[in-house]
């Protein structure tokens, strides 16, 4: 889709063509591919957990629509692995690529897809991150996560039954993520008006209420229901089309996930992705100036981390990554600005009670 915005200047937004979110929609996958003239040669990209879920049931379904499958495990989203997909995929003669798992699988394929220039669809195991639907690809690169621009999948195929039955901590990790819109959209707003960087209304628009219906939702969202699952779904997929339509991750990633990231630098044992910018959110409110309780309780009620003791890291972890955060992304400004100093840092924390 390109959206002309006047004679001068274009902006061109890349959404999925087909999103199925319900009951058994895995069935459907035979369809969706004849539906977006996908045929051929397919190539899995799943792990070895996720495989036994659905990678060995989308290749029987693809096959039996009359594709040939095959598959290829992963270990970790890093750039080697990206090459490894890509070489089996030149194997095989892909025609196109599925992700088929909780992200990394999704995110192997869409930036191997990206790199040969193949369509890919996604399908989501679990509900832990927007990367289901948006055109931005998390990995490591030489030991250092990186997000990086990659094309978004032509259809999403979201079985909520299977994702109701994954483990509930990746779902309110998933929630977590989402939340984290509100502080995210708060230092696009401010880097907006203090370094005139482009504001996106209608993306910024998406963010919040996605962020607003989780939150809204927190008494309800529940383990095992399949309610629950649809609707964290949908808000990861609003997320992943207000980036698009951005035409970057502004809408859904500021100063709260350069916390996280810092923290996957620092922490010998991270926390989930979502979980980790669920407490940033809590503190980069604070910083804000807004109201940091309404994340911490949502957060609680959902049964998501809103400590440093709950995500499982020592409190010093948390001040240092306070500390090293607006180093991540140094182009991207937001209210870390330059950095806090150490009792900024420590006060944020302890005022928010995210450490003790």
């Amino acid at each position: 889709m390109k959206l002309t915005t006047n004679k001068n200047s274009a902006k061109w937004m890349q959404l999925p063509r087909d999103v199925l979110v319900g009951h058994g929609v895995l069935d459907e996958i035979g369809d969706v591919c004849r539906d977006l003239k996908l045929k051929g040669s397919a190539l899995i990209v799943t792990g070895s957990t996720t495989r036994n879920v659905a990678g060995k049931r989308v290749a029987d379904l693809l096959e039996t629509a009359g594709s040939s499958a095959e598959t290829v495990l992963t270990c970790r989203a890093t750039l080697e692995e990206v090459e490894m997909v890509m070489e089996k995929a030149l194997e095989i003669e892909a025609n196109f690529l599925l992700g088929v798992g909780s992200g990394r699988s999704i995110d192997l394929a869409k930036l191997a897809s990206t790199r040969l220039e193949l369509p890919f669809i996604s399908v989501p195991t679990a509900a832990s991150h927007d990367g289901i639907a948006s055109s931005r690809a998390s990995v490591l690169d030489n030991g250092v996560n990186a997000s990086v621009q990659a094309q978004a999948p032509m259809a999403v195929v979201a079985d909520t039954e299977i994702i109701s039955e994954a483990p509930f901590r990746f779902l309110a990790a998933g929630c977590g993520d989402i939340i984290s819109n509100y502080t995210a959209v708060l230092d696009w707003e401010l880097a907006s008006r203090l370094r005139n960087e482009y504001f996106g209304e209608y993306a910024a628009a998406l963010s919040r209420m996605a962020a607003r219906v989780i939150i809204e939702s927190a008494d309800s969202i529940k383990p095992e229901l399949e309610s629950s699952a649809r609707l964290v779904v949908k808000a990861l997929v609003s997320n992943g089309v207000a980036m698009s339509i951005a035409g970057s991750s502004r809408p859904a990633s500021g100063s709260e996930h350069m916390f996280s990231h810092a923290l996957d630098r620092l922490a010998p044992k991270p926390a989930l992705h979502g979980e980790q910018c669920g407490v940033g959110t809590i503190m980069m409110m604070y910083l804000h100036g807004g109201n940091w309780q309404e994340i911490r309780d949502a957060l609680k009620k959902i049964g998501a981390p809103s400590t440093a003791e709950e995500l499982g890291i020592e409190d010093k972890y948390i001040v240092e990554a306070l500390l090293q955060a607006h180093s991540i992304r140094p182009e991207r400004y937001t209210i870390l600005g330059n950095g806090l100093t150490r009792s900024a840092a420590e006060k944020v924390a302890k005022v928010t009670k995210v450490i003790k």
